[in-house]
């Protein structure tokens, strides 16, 4: 059974699924769709056309699809779109697209974003990722599945972010991180692998290893970046992990490419 809180104003053309919880003093406005299962803690407050996934749950001070922090005027055809199973923590805001970018953010499922985090206009943001307290994202960033962005970190704009790196606390990121990567420092730099995420997920020695190696070999100081690009992706063709770092790195990108310390040619 749905549940509105009497204090609570949700307007006309709002889409509420059912068994949904909102609770007092939320504002949701006409062009929003809550899915089934949505808990709305107090003082929530919901605009433009956004649609918040099926048992995500949003706490006091929340603020998703009110236009984003862009010189531009919001066109009312952009779009915020959140996945299921989301955990957002008291005082996130998510803004939609804009008209000169994608006209639309994403937000995957089963996030978790911790207070003061920040998606803004035209991301894309994977499926289980964490975002800890004041972690923010500029325009247009794109962050893959699994990654854990920490604490009081900044994302600049149009960077990518691979599956399974990590963030490490008060980081400034300028230019993309590669998958499993481990990113750190004032500005960035590449610190090595997520080896600790990597464990908890499962992947096995093994895989591990192998990862391990493509990453000295595409790192060494030895030739220049792209001869030892092409020796890993002729070494590791039969590598799924280490040809996904590959393919990320040959990938169109808007931003360099951040290296460790000892081969910052990004």
């Amino acid at each position: 059974m749905t549940v509105i809180h009497a204090t609570a104003l949700v307007e006309d053309g709002a889409v509420i699924g059912e068994n949904v919880q909102i609770g007092p003093y939320c504002v949701i406005g006409p062009d929003t769709r809550l899915h089934d299962g949505v808990k709305l803690h107090a003082h929530v407050v919901i605009a433009g056309n956004t649609e918040v996934g099926e048992d995500t749950e949003v706490f006091p001070f929340v603020s998703l699809g009110h236009p984003p922090q862009h010189l531009s005027q919001m066109d009312p055809d952009t779009r915020l779109v959140i996945g299921k199973k989301n955990v957002i923590r008291e005082s996130v805001t998510m803004n939609p697209g804009t008209k000169s970018g994608a006209g639309l953010t994403t937000v995957g499922d089963g996030g978790y974003f911790m207070a003061n985090s920040h998606v803004a206009h035209d991301c894309r943001v994977g499926d289980y990722v964490v975002f800890a307290n004041c972690a923010t994202l500029a325009g247009h960033v794109h962050v893959d599945d699994h990654v854990i962005v920490g604490g009081l970190a900044a994302i600049h704009q149009h960077v990518r972010v691979g599956k399974h790196a990590i963030i490490g606390g008060m980081t400034g990121v300028e230019f993309d991180v590669i998958p499993y990567g481990s990113i750190m420092g004032n500005r960035a730099y590449l610190a090595g692998l997520n080896l600790i995420g990597l464990k908890r997920r499962g992947y096995t020695r093994s895989q591990i290893h192998d990862l391990r190696n493509a990453y000295r070999l595409l790192f060494a100081e030895e030739g220049t970046f792209q001869e030892r690009l092409v020796d890993v992706a002729e070494l590791f063709a039969s590598n799924e992990e280490a040809m996904e770092i590959v393919n990320f790195v040959r990938a169109d990108s808007a931003r360099g490419l951040t290296m460790p310390k000892n081969n910052r040619n990004g």
